[in-house]
C-alpha cells in the first residue's frame, strides 16, 4: 500500500508522544517524514526505558516508524539554515516543543508562511493557544487532572487513577492528523497552508462530550464508578469466583437475557430495576445482587453462558493473554517487521485497512542521524559540507 500522502513531505520537530504520534501516523499514511532531533542524545524516548529491545527503547520504536532521523544543532546558525532549506521544500511541518521555543529560535509561523506560503504549519500545545497558561508546561497527566477526567477514573473514596495510556498525548496527534488533512484539502482549493493548533487540554474536554453536557444540564458531578459508566446499568466489572468479568448490558433487552442466563429471573422483574433509569438510580443495590451471582462460577464458565445468550460480555485480559489471543492475532493488528537489528520486531498496526491492507513499515525506527547525510544531500550540500558540519558537532551521524 503506497499511501494516500505520497509525495507529500512532513519535517517532524518533536519530542516525547503526542508530536511522534502525530508524525509516525502521517507516515503511515505515506508522507516522507524528516525527524529532526538533538544531537548525540535525540528525542526523549530514545532514553525512556526499560524497558529496551536490542538496546533500543520501547517506546521510541513505539512511535517513530517511517521516519528519516536528521541529527541538527538548531542552536547553531548551520543548523537553523539546514532547517529553512527543509522547511522550503516542506508541505506539513509538527513542532510541540516548550511554549515560544520555537519562535525564539527563528520559526514562528509568520516567518514560516513567508517562507513556504503553501506550508502546513501543525502547533501542538497543552493548554491551548489561549488564554493565562498557554505558556505553561503540560504533559498527559497533567491534563487528565487538570481537565476533569482524572476525578471520574478510579473508585468513589478512593484515591485518583491515571489512564495509564497516553490518551490526551495519542489523541491529540489523532486531531492533528485529522486537521492537517483537512488543511491539505483545503490546499487543494486555495494554494494556501494554514496555521494549525491543536492542544491536549482540547483533546481531554473533547473526549468528555456526554460527561460535560451533562453536568451542564442537570449541575450535577459525575462520581467515579471504577469500571461502570454514568449512564448505563449494569455496564462493569463483576467479581467472579477466579477474575473479573465486564458485563455490558447496555439495554432494557440485554438485561433481561443477562437475568435469564444467569438464572435470577426475580431481578428482572423487581421494579427497582424495571428500566435502565431506574437500573441507574439503584446500580449500588444491582451491583451486590450480580456480585453475588457471578462470584458462584468461574470466568470462563460465565463467558460461555452469556456468550451463548447472546449477551455481551469479556473477561479482563492482561497483555500476555491480549497478544495471544487468536482475536488479535486474527486482525493483523501486531504486525512483525524485517529489522536490521531486533529479532522478531513487532509493530502495532495504524488500525485500518484499505482493501484488505494495513498500511505498511517502509522505515523501521531510525538510528540517531540515521539519515543526516542523506537528507542533506537532498537539500543540495555537498559532501564536504556535511563533513564540516559533523565535524563541527552541528549534525550527528548514525549514532547510537
Amino acid at each position: 500500500m503506497t499511501g494516500s500522502l505520497n509525495g507529500i513531505r512532513v519535517v517532524d520537530v518533536t519530542a516525547s508522544v503526542a508530536g511522534p504520534f502525530t508524525t509516525q501516523i502521517l507516515g503511515d499514511l505515506g508522507a516522507d517524514v524528516v525527524k529532526v532531533e538533538r544531537p548525540r542524545t535525540g528525542d526523549d524516548t530514545r532514553s525512556w526505558g526499560p524497558p529496551f529491545w536490542q538496546e533500543e527503547a520501547a517506546a521510541f520504536l513505539a512511535l517513530n516508524r517511517n521516519k528519516r532521523s536528521l541529527a541538527l544543532d538548531l542552536k547553531t546558525p548551520e543548523g537553523k539554515e539546514a532547517l529553512r532549506r527543509l522547511i522550503a521544500r516542506a508541505d506539513i511541518v509538527v513542532q510541540n516543543l516548550r511554549a515560544g521555543v520555537f519562535t525564539d529560535l527563528g520559526f514562528g509561523y509568520d516567518t514560516l508562511r513567508e517562507l513556504n506560503p503553501r506550508l502546513i504549519f501543525c502547533d501542538i500545545g497543552g493548554y491551548g493557544p489561549d488564554g493565562p497558561m498557554k505558556d505553561l508546561p503540560a504533559y498527559d497527566p497533567l491534563m487528565q487532572a487538570f481537565s476533569g477526567l482524572m476525578s471520574l477514573t478510579g473508585e468513589e473514596g478512593r484515591p485518583p487513577v491515571r489512564i495509564p495510556a497516553s490518551i490526551l498525548d495519542q489523541g491529540t496527534a489523532m486531531w492533528t492528523v485529522v486537521a492537517a488533512l483537512d488543511a491539505l484539502r483545503a490546499r487543494d482549493e486555495t494554494g494556501h497552508g494554514a496555521h494549525v493548533q491543536t492542544s491536549l487540554l482540547q483533546t481531554a474536554l473533547m473526549w468528555l462530550p456526554i460527561q460535560l453536557t451533562g453536568y451542564l444540564a442537570s449541575g450535577d458531578l459525575p462520581r467515579p464508578l471504577g469500571s461502570g459508566t454514568s449512564t448505563i446499568v449494569p455496564y462493569q466489572a463483576f467479581p467472579t469466583r477466579d477474575g473479573h468479568l465486564i458485563v455490558a448490558a447496555g439495554n432494557d433487552n440485554l438485561w433481561r437475557r443477562l437475568c435469564d442466563a444467569i438464572e435470577r429471573g426475580d431481578l428482572a422483574d423487581d421494579p427497582r430495576f424495571a428500566g435502565n433509569p431506574d437500573r441507574v438510580r439503584h446500580r449500588d443495590e444491582l451491583a451486590a445482587e450480580l456480585s453475588a451471582t457471578l462470584e458462584s462460577k468461574p470466568t470462563g464458565e460465565w463467558q460461555k453462558i452469556l456468550d451463548g445468550a447472546g449477551v455481551p460480555s469479556t473477561a479482563i485480559q492482561t497483555l500476555d493473554q491480549v497478544v495471544s489471543h487468536p482475536q488479535v492475532r486474527a486482525t493483523g493488528a501486531l504486525m512483525p517487521v524485517p529489522h536490521p537489528r531486533i529479532d522478531d520486531f513487532t509493530v502495532v498496526s495504524t488500525p485500518f485497512q484499505h482493501d484488505g491492507a494495513y498500511p505498511g513499515v517502509r522505515h523501521v525506527p531510525p538510528l540517531l542521524g540515521e539519515h543526516s547525510q542523506e537528507v542533506l544531500g537532498e537539500l543540495g550540500y555537498e559532501q564536504s559540507e556535511i563533513a564540516a558540519l559533523a565535524d563541527q558537532g552541528v549534525i550527528t551521524q548514525h549514532h547510537r
